[in-house]
């Protein structure tokens, strides 16, 4: 056996005293470190405080449902208490957090953990609205945790798509229109496999981009983010036993609705996710579109067909001083990866849970930011880049112009239009076998074809520049 080295033994002094306080330097991923400041806008939908006010406010909107019914043994509860209830979560702080979390050493359960926070917060509401202990027991009122878990978390992931998820990636989508409007007319020469290609347009490529963001945002908006709340194994088992004539799923029905989401009728314990994993699979695909246009842009920049704005201080290498490196197309790159990894995992794994109940799902459910968290850094990085990049026509137009031999399709076509005899073999031998293939080896070539003169200006007009095809509209 190999013994360690007495440096593996080495434990930093911090750690090692116990001392260091979780800041944005000792936070072990950099979602909540490093790169704290483009990813703190998430915080509210996912960090444990998140999770904590999104139960808080399932379990009163549920409390409140149950007296508008009226539930019987609610009908007297007064409605003016609505607001100061509704409060608890509008204004949730840190100390009401703290709170649940203490709580929660006692009970070894988070939800249970809000249920006792709710009640002993109607109970101190006595004063203003007159004796409500009668009524604190339909706090929870026959729910199992996870009809709040998973009323809670499909809310904060549908909040944080439609506040900040969806907005950062329109906001790219309007950066790449913006582009392919104002590049429109610049003939670009293509590459297909690594080689010179027939020319196309700048603008066009990029709307490539722009089309396939669009309609994946169109498949993603059909997702609905959806639900459960049924009880222990998803029968309102307990409601039914208590409130016969009550119809329950339709009253939890409008609950979630009125909570911004669906309800899954047919359910075990837990939700199914089958139509979160469809969510996360929409970004993923997504993310993969963007992967690909990092890539493309990263190679543009090598090609020198773009340049990229110098901001005063920066530095590209820490030994070449002359470079300015893509790092905002590679970082976003890197978590777009790394974001489709999770995702990956995430839809593979949720659907799945022994008959009707296991607690896989419940950590894993605890990182459904980090994903989206890493998705943001990179859509952020994409919008930062993209704002970089300057217009290097002259390099575009030299390599047009070092590149005449693209436009053998375009005669070729032509002659075959012509019924001139083996146009593509001649084109083949002319392209294959000859040195440098200029404008003048092409009017060369054109001059000593059996076609007429108007054919012959004809195929005289035909450049790289203007060998573009055509625009879609």
């Amino acid at each position: 056996m190999i013994k360690p080295s007495s440096k593996t033994n080495f434990v930093p002094l911090h750690f090692e005293r116990n001392h260091m306080e979780l800041n944005l330097l000792s936070a072990i991923s950099p979602v909540d470190g490093r790169y704290r400041r483009q990813t703190a806008v998430l915080a509210p939908y996912f960090s444990e405080f998140g999770l904590i006010q999104y139960r808080v406010r399932v379990e009163i909107e549920y409390f409140i449902a149950l007296c508008e019914i009226p539930l019987k043994p609610l009908a007297s509860f007064p409605t003016g208490a609505f607001v100061d209830l509704r409060n608890l979560y509008l204004q949730f702080s840190e100390a009401d957090a703290q709170w649940i979390k203490e709580k929660e050493k006692i009970t070894n359960h988070d939800v249970k953990a809000v249920e006792y926070f709710i009640k002993e917060k109607m109970l101190s509401l006595s004063e203003k609205h007159g004796d409500l202990s009668a009524y604190v027991e339909f706090i929870h009122f026959g729910l199992t945790s996870q009809d709040i878990n998973n009323s809670a978390i499909p809310m904060s992931i549908a909040e944080a798509h439609h506040n900040v998820i969806l907005p950062t990636y329109i906001s790219v989508i309007e950066i790449l229109s913006s582009y392919a409007k104002d590049w429109k007319d610049i003939p670009l020469l293509a590459h297909t496999h690594g080689q010179p290609a027939s020319p196309t347009r700048l603008g066009k490529e990029v709307m490539v981009f722009v089309e396939r963001l669009n309609r994946q945002l169109d498949l993603l908006a059909q997702i609905p983010f959806t639900g459960k709340f049924g009880g222990a194994t998803g029968n309102f088992n307990a409601h039914q036993v208590a409130f016969p004539d009550i119809n329950w799923p339709q009253f939890a029905a409008k609950l979630h609705s009125n909570l911004g989401i669906v309800r899954s009728k047919y359910t075990t314990q837990i939700e199914h996710y089958d139509n979160l994993a469809a969510y996360f699979d929409g970004l993923k695909r997504l993310n993969t579109i963007l992967i690909d246009l990092s890539r493309d842009v990263w190679q543009y920049i090598s090609m020198g067909y773009f340049k990229q704005k110098i901001k005063e201080g920066e530095i590209g290498s820490s030994a070449m001083p002359h470079k300015v490196n893509p790092i905002d197309f590679e970082n976003a790159e890197g978590n777009l990866a790394l974001s489709n990894a999770t995702f990956e995992f995430l839809s593979a794994k949720l659907p799945i849970s022994r008959l009707q109940r296991d607690l896989t799902d419940s950590t894993v459910l605890r990182n459904v930011g980090m994903p989206l968290a890493h998705t943001l850094i990179a859509l952020n990085s994409l919008q930062k880049g993209l704002g970089k990049l300057e217009l290097n026509e002259s390099k575009i137009t030299q390599d047009l112009e070092d590149n005449w031999v693209v436009i053998a399709e375009a005669i070729q076509t032509v002659l075959r239009r012509e019924s001139y005899p083996k146009p593509y073999e001649a084109l083949k031998d002319l392209t294959r076998h000859h040195g440098k293939i200029d404008q003048a080896v092409f009017h060369q070539f054109i001059d000593g074809l059996a076609v007429s003169e108007a054919i012959k200006n004809e195929l005289k007009l035909i450049s790289p520049f203007n060998f573009v095809g055509r625009d879609e509209n």
